[in-house]
């Protein structure tokens, strides 16, 4: 008896200690999220601006796949990527990406025109526009801006010339440095919280997209043809 009483205090001291694990970043490796039948998949893309495999990814993988159903995506952004932010004594922060500060200043345009532009589609065209060429940001931002007919484009570069932009890009590096396992390849896709099978995910997205769609409920028409 005593023995049985020894390993179910040991039991509900395990328990205990796993139902706090996650606050100090042990959790389980995805923060799965549910969602119902019919709902879009959420796809969030972790990637950076000047990355050839991001470019790779957005062009041929994400855009086509929109374009198929854009009812079963939904794709939320994080450019950020393999970069450091450090805050400064006074507050401001310091960020060092893995291509250069070019890449610094294009990720804060890739924030800023995410969070100023609502349309799903246009959100999208204009990221894969700029990603297409992103060696000049600033220029960048504006032909695409204009070619996508985006009306807001001013609230972009004061974005990006206001604290915002960093604060933005700070987020987006919080949410990345968040990824449980670590992202050790960019871009990283998740698909509703799931890193799963990464590999066949930046090869063929939209068969993976179907496949967590039909985990939920019957497979999706478009997925069928």
């Amino acid at each position: 008896r005593r023995r049985f009483i020894v390993i179910l205090f040991l039991v509900v001291i395990l328990w205990q200690l796993l139902r706090f694990l996650p606050q100090f970043g042990f959790g389980p490796p995805d923060e799965l999220i549910s969602r119902p039948s019919g709902a879009p998949v959420l796809v969030m893309v972790y990637y950076e601006a000047l990355c050839p495999d991001s470019k790779n990814f957005i062009l041929k993988q994400l855009q086509p796949s929109f374009r198929k159903a854009p009812e079963l995506l939904e794709i939320q952004f994080v450019p950020y990527g393999k970069a450091t932010t450090t805050v400064e004594p006074d507050g401001s922060l310091k960020f060092e990406c893995q291509h250069g500060p070019l890449e610094c200043h294009a990720n804060t345009y890739h924030a800023c025109a995410i969070e100023a532009i609502e349309d799903a589609k246009t959100k999208l065209d204009v990221v894969a526009c700029m990603i297409k060429d992103n060696r000049a940001p600033k220029e960048a931002m504006q032909r695409c801006t204009r070619e996508h007919k985006v009306e807001n484009a001013e609230l972009i570069q004061k974005c990006f010339d206001s604290p915002h932009g960093a604060e933005l890009l700070k987020l987006h590096g919080d949410a990345t440095n968040a990824l449980r396992p670590p992202a050790s390849f960019i871009p990283t896709i998740t698909l509703d919280g799931s890193q799963g099978r990464q590999a066949s995910i930046l090869k063929d997205l939209f068969n993976e997209v179907c496949k967590v769609a039909a985990g939920r409920g019957p497979l999706p028409e478009v997925c069928k043809s």
